[in-house]
């Protein structure tokens, strides 16, 4: 491919739609497919494939700078003596417990959506769907209390029950963010503990998604590809940590209703643009 600014500039652009998207339940990869029909890399359809699911790793890194104490379930006291930290290691089990349901249904069946579900439609269509899901499911919480308000308070059914929901996540405008916290709060996690723990979850899901992609498109990259796979990275690390902190601060005053409606105004956008044969 030819590196040029324009093409930097593309990257750049996209990066900071990766950063904003990977941790508001509005679907990353829908936005990123949603983009590219309008500003398009000038890259092979293997590279462009890859580049979205591997750029999603510099949002990822941020979460884990930030939530580092969080997440590390190793306390160094001094230089000779450490802690072990018990309930840190229980989240990760959780984690792992979490994970399965999806780790199985990628694997047989990404291929078939990569080749079939990538379409304006239905992107469009999953967008209103969830965002009418997040804003019936935010009325009904108004009469409920949360039954799991720490994140040590989640069991192992809580979190394989979020891992079902995660599943959903692998059909285009989604969004994993969003269905894991969907299926949080219907069964009573406040919303601060859904959000973390889709953070947790995000990390080996990612990190495992952007291996089977990376080995799948080989390790053959040209210096301009590995670039521009660098610099996506970058500009979404940047852009998440300020994301991630506004999402921290904004779910302990407020619902997530305003991201409900952006998704049906979005998803309502993108069937009126492919009606008129412009996506």
């Amino acid at each position: 491919m030819e590196l040029n600014l324009i093409e930097i500039l593309k990257v750049i652009f996209l990066g900071i739609v990766e950063g904003i998207t990977e941790w508001l339940p509005i679907s990353s990869t829908g936005h990123m497919l949603i983009v590219d029909e309008f500003l398009q890399m000038n890259t092979s359809d293997a590279f462009k494939e890859m580049f979205f699911v591997v750029i999603q790793l510099g949002a990822i890194l941020a979460v884990v700078v930030m939530f580092w104490k969080k997440m590390f379930p190793f306390q160094f006291k001094d230089k000779k003596s450490s802690m072990i930290r018990k309930d840190i290691f229980s989240v990760w089990f959780k984690v792992v417990v979490a994970c399965i349901p999806g780790a199985l249904v990628t694997i047989l069946f990404d291929d078939f959506i990569e080749a079939h579900l990538h379409t304006p439609a239905v992107i469009a269509a999953t967008l209103i769907i969830y965002g009418a899901a997040f804003i019936f499911i935010e009325d009904w919480n108004k009469k409920r209390t949360p039954k799991t308000t720490r994140l040590s308070g989640l069991t192992y059914k809580t979190a394989f029950i979020i891992g079902l929901f995660q599943v959903l996540s692998i059909i285009p405008g989604t969004s994993r963010s969003g269905a894991t916290i969907i299926g949080a709060l219907l069964i009573g996690v406040s919303r601060v503990v859904a959000a973390e723990f889709t953070f947790f979850l995000a990390v080996p899901v990612m990190f495992g998604l952007s291996a089977i992609k990376i080995i799948k498109f080989g390790l053959s990259f040209t210096g301009a590809e590995l670039f521009i796979l660098i610099l996506g990275m970058a500009v979404a690390f940047i852009v998440s940590v300020f994301v991630i902190k506004f999402l921290m601060s904004y779910i302990k005053k407020h619902d997530f209703k305003i991201f409900g409606w952006y998704r049906i105004a979005l998803g309502i956008l993108i069937l009126g643009l492919a009606f008129a044969g412009i996506m």
